[in-house]
C-alpha cells in the first residue's frame, strides 16, 4: 500500500474519531494522562482507529478515562493492550464488548491490586480460549456484584481447570458453576456451617433437620430462599454479600425460624380460592406469628432475626417494599413507618397478642391486608417476588397445594434417592456411608448390595486443592463404587501356585513376624527386676530431699500387632503397558504382587482392605472395594480380584481421601494406606500436568493430620521426581523392575509393619 496514502487513510478515521468526542472528553483526557502515558494512549487510540473504526476509538475513550479514574493511567493503558490483542478480524466485537464491560467492572475494583488480579482472570480466559471470554464479559456485573476480584479469579481458575463442559461452566448452565460462585462469594458456605446449624437446630427445637442445598436459579440475580419440607431444610449454599461471620448467623437464623413453623405452625394451611397476593400476605404474618411465639421462649432470637430487617420507612408503595416494612414493623417495636397500610397490620396483630397460639388468625390478617391492597391498587408480581429479609423460608412448606398433576416431574431428590453422596469433611472422621441410618430417618436410602458394574453408585464427594487459587474446592470430585463382572477365583489361586517359592519365602517373614516380639518395658510400679535408671534418679531426689519415684522396676513383654492396612492399587490405562523383555504388563505383575500380599496379611492375621481405583474426569473417579477389613480373602475376594481390568486415567487425590476416611475409622493403633501405583496423577480433564500433583500431594498431608500412614510403591521410576513431591523420599520406594514387585512387596510390608 502506499505510505502516503495509508497516512492519510489513518488520518481520515483519526478525524472522524475526533468528531464523536465532544471537546469536555478530550479535556479529561489530558487531564489523566500527560507525558509518556499520553504518547501510549494516543498510539493505541490510532491502532484502534486503524484496525477497528472510529466507533472502536470512542468506545475506548470512555473505557479508558473510567479506568484511568478508578484506578490508574498505567491501568487504562494495560486495557489497551488487551483490546488492540483482541482485534482481530473474527473477534473484534469481543474487544468492543471487553472495553464496555471494563466501564462496569472498574468501579467494584475497589481495592489496591485488584485491578491486576481481574485483569490476569481475564488473560487466563484468553490464553485457554477468546470464546470462553464472552460470556463471562456478558455476565461480568453481575459476577462482581457477588464476589470480589479474587473471588471471581478463583471461579475462573477453577472452570480453568477441566477441560470438560468450559463453556457450559462459563455460562453458569450447570450447577457446579453457580455452587463454586456461590462458595467464593460466601467465604465459607453451608458446608462449613452444617454441623454447626445441626447442632443449633437441634438445640432449639430438639429436630435434627436433613441439610440440602438449594438449586441455583437461572440467573445471577435472583435471590434464593431457604426452605423446608418437613424436617429436611433447603439452605443456600452460601448468602452472597455477607461476611463469613454474618453468613454463619444468617444460617442459624434461618434454621430458628424454619425450626419455629415446625413447633407451632401446626397443620398446612389449604390454599382454596387465595390469590396469590394473599397467599404471600398469610405467610407474612404466619412468619410473625411463630417468631413472636418463638421469641417469648428464646428472647434472644429476636435480636438475631432483627439484626437482618433493613426495610427503610420510606419509597414507593409497591407490594414488595410494603410487605418488607410491614414484616419489619411486626418484629421490630421501635420501627415507625408512616403508611396506613402498614400501621393496620402492625394493630391487627397487636390486638390479637392473646390468641397468637391458633393459626387461623394469620389466615384471618392477610386476608385483610390483601383485600386493602387489592382496592389500594397495588401491582404484585408473584414471579418476581421475593420473601423479605433473606433468613426467611420461601413459604412453601407452610401450604397444601393439593395433589400434583399425574405428569409433573418428581423431584431431584425423590429420583435420586437410592444414591446418596456422603460429604467427606476437611478434618476427617467416619463415613456416613458406614454408619446405619439413624430411626425415624426416612431420607436414607438403602444402598444396593452390589454396584452395578457398568454404571457405579455415587458414595462419596470430596474437595480438590486448586493450585492456582491456592484452594481447596468444596464438592469437587465424586467418588463412585463399580462391581465387578463374572471371574473366577482360580486366576488368583494359579498366581499363587505360580509364585510358589515366594510365597515360601513370605511365608518365613509370616512366622517370624507372628512371634511377639519382647519389649522390655522400664519405669514400672512392679517386676521381676530393678531399673538401674530409674532406681539411680531415685535416690537422687531422695538425698535432694524429693519425693522419690517408686516406679524402679522393670519388666520384659511381648507386643501384639495392632494395624489396619488399606492396599490401594492403580489400574489406570498405563497399566496395560508390556514390560520390556516380557510378554506380561504392568497389571498383571501388579495383581500378583497384591494377591501374595493378601495372602501373607491373612496368614498373619491383620485386619486389611484391598482397592483398586482409576477416574474418567473429577465426576467419575472409580473405586472397586475388591477386599473390605472383616472379610477372609477367600474365593469371593479372589473372584473380585481376577475381575480387575485396567483402564482410564490416576486421579490420584480423590483415590487417597476416599481411602484415607475409610481407614481413618479404624479401631487400630496403626492405620497404613499402601499404593502401588506405575506413574504420577493425570486424568482427561485435567491438561496442567501439576494441578493433579499438587492436589495429590495435599491429599497425603491430610490424610496425615488423621493419623494415617501413607507409603507409596512406584513403579518403573515413571513420574519419579512428581511421585518424590506428593509423598516425601522417605514415604516411597521406586522398582525399576516390575517383574520383581511380587518379591518386593510383602518384604516391603512386613519392614513396614514389624
Amino acid at each position: 500500500m502506499d505510505p502516503i496514502g495509508d497516512r492519510a487513510g489513518r488520518r481520515d478515521r483519526r478525524l472522524a474519531a475526533f468528531d464523536r468526542i465532544s471537546g469536555p472528553t478530550w479535556t479529561a483526557v489530558y487531564r489523566q494522562f500527560s507525558g509518556p502515558d499520553l504518547e501510549s494512549w494516543t498510539d493505541q487510540f490510532d491502532r484502534l482507529c486503524a484496525t477497528s473504526g472510529p466507533t472502536m476509538a470512542t468506545v475506548y475513550v470512555h473505557a479508558s478515562l473510567t479506568c484511568a479514574r478508578h484506578v490508574s493511567p498505567a491501568a487504562a493503558l494495560m486495557l489497551g493492550t488487551r483490546a488492540l490483542f483482541l482485534c482481530q478480524p473474527d473477534s473484534s466485537d469481543l474487544a468492543r464488548l471487553l472495553l464496555v464491560q471494563s466501564t462496569k467492572a472498574v468501579p467494584k475494583l475497589e481495592r489496591p491490586g485488584d485491578f491486576t488480579v481481574w485483569l490476569g482472570a481475564v488473560d487466563a480466559l484468553v490464553s485457554a480460549d477468546a470464546s470462553l471470554l464472552r460470556p463471562v464479559l456478558d455476565r461480568m456485573e453481575g459476577l462482581l456484584s457477588m464476589v470480589d476480584a479474587k473471588g471471581f479469579a478463583a471461579w475462573v481458575s477453577a472452570g480453568l481447570v477441566s477441560t470438560r463442559g468450559r463453556t457450559a461452566y462459563f455460562q453458569l448452565s450447570i450447577p457446579h458453576a453457580r455452587r463454586v460462585l456461590d462458595q467464593e462469594a460466601g467465604q465459607g458456605g453451608l458446608d462449613a456451617a452444617s454441623g454447626a446449624i445441626k447442632a443449633f437446630a437441634t438445640a432449639l427445637w430438639r429436630v435434627e433437620p436433613a441439610l440440602r442445598p438449594v438449586a441455583a436459579p437461572a440467573d445471577l440475580h435472583t435471590p434464593r430462599r431457604p426452605a423446608f419440607d418437613g424436617a429436611v431444610f433447603w439452605l443456600p449454599d452460601s448468602f452472597g454479600g455477607f461476611s463469613a461471620s454474618e453468613e454463619r448467623l444468617l444460617y442459624f437464623a434461618a434454621v430458628a425460624h424454619m425450626g419455629a413453623h415446625l413447633t407451632f405452625s401446626g397443620a398446612r394451611f389449604a390454599v382454596g380460592s387465595l390469590r396469590p397476593l394473599q397467599v404471600a400476605l398469610v405467610s407474612l404474618i404466619e412468619d410473625a406469628r411463630v417468631e413472636t411465639l418463638a421469641a417469648r421462649r428464646y428472647p434472644g432470637l429476636a435480636r438475631l432475626w432483627r439484626r437482618f430487617h433493613d426495610a427503610r420507612p420510606e419509597g414507593p408503595n409497591i407490594a414488595d417494599g410494603l410487605m418488607a416494612r410491614l414484616a419489619r414493623a411486626l418484629i421490630d417495636p421501635d420501627f415507625d413507618d408512616p403508611s396506613p397500610w402498614v400501621q393496620k397490620g402492625v394493630d391487627l396483630f397487636r390486638e390479637r397478642q392473646g390468641n397468637l397460639e391458633d393459626p387461623s388468625l394469620s389466615r384471618e390478617i392477610g386476608g385483610m391486608l390483601g383485600n386493602d391492597l387489592g382496592q389500594m391498587r397495588v401491582q404484585f408480581n408473584p414471579k418476581t417476588y421475593v420473601v423479605q429479609p433473606p433468613y426467611r423460608d420461601d413459604g412453601n412448606g407452610l401450604w397444601d397445594f393439593g395433589d400434583p398433576p399425574p405428569d409433573a416431574a418428581a423431584p431431584q431428590e425423590e429420583i435420586l434417592l437410592s444414591v446418596r453422596l456422603t460429604q467427606k469433611e476437611e478434618t476427617g472422621g467416619k463415613d456416613r456411608n458406614d454408619t446405619a441410618p439413624e430411626e425415624g430417618d426416612e431420607t436414607a436410602p438403602v444402598r444396593p448390595v452390589e454396584p452395578d458394574p457398568d454404571t457405579g453408585i455415587p458414595v462419596a464427594r470430596y474437595p480438590e486443592w486448586d493450585r492456582r487459587a491456592e484452594r481447596l474446592r468444596p464438592d469437587w470430585t465424586t467418588v463412585l463404587e463399580y462391581g465387578f463382572r463374572p471371574a473366577s477365583a482360580g486366576v488368583i489361586d494359579a498366581i499363587l501356585a505360580r509364585y510358589r517359592d515366594t510365597r515360601a519365602r513370605v511365608a518365613a517373614l509370616v512366622d517370624r513376624a507372628r512371634v511377639s516380639r519382647p519389649v522390655r518395658q522400664r519405669r514400672q510400679p512392679e517386676g521381676d527386676r530393678l531399673d538401674i535408671d530409674a532406681c539411680i534418679r531415685a535416690v537422687i531426689d531422695r538425698r535432694a530431699g524429693a519425693e522419690p519415684d517408686r516406679r524402679v522396676y522393670e519388666v520384659t513383654a511381648r507386643l501384639h500387632r495392632d494395624l489396619s492396612v488399606l492396599l490401594l492399587l492403580d489400574i489406570s490405562e498405563s497399566t496395560k503397558d508390556t514390560i520390556a523383555g516380557t510378554m506380561e504388563s504392568v497389571f498383571s505383575i501388579e495383581r500378583a504382587a497384591a494377591a501374595l500380599l493378601a495372602d501373607a496379611m491373612s496368614a498373619i492375621g491383620d485386619p486389611f482392605a484391598l482397592r483398586a481405583f482409576c477416574s474418567d474426569g473429577r465426576e467419575d473417579v472409580r473405586i472397586y472395594r475388591v477386599k473390605d477389613f472383616d472379610m477372609p480373602f477367600a474365593a469371593a475376594s479372589r473372584a473380585r480380584l481376577a475381575a480387575l481390568k485396567p483402564g482410564l486415567s490416576t486421579r490420584l487425590g480423590a483415590a487417597l481421601r476416599h481411602a484415607g476416611a475409610e481407614i481413618a475409622a479404624r479401631p487400630t493403633h496403626r492405620r497404613l494406606i499402601l499404593l502401588v501405583t506405575d506413574g504420577e496423577p493425570s486424568d482427561v480433564d485435567a491438561p496442567d500436568p501439576h494441578y493433579l500433583v499438587e492436589d495429590a500431594r495435599k491429599a497425603v498431608q491430610e490424610i496425615a493430620r488423621l493419623g494415617v500412614d501413607v507409603f507409596c510403591v512406584g513403579l518403573t521410576g515413571a513420574g519419579e521426581s512428581q511421585l518424590n513431591r506428593i509423598f516425601g523420599r522417605r514415604n516411597i520406594l521406586h522398582i525399576d523392575r516390575v517383574a520383581a514387585l511380587p518379591d518386593v512387596l510383602p518384604k516391603l510390608y512386613f519392614r513396614l509393619t514389624t
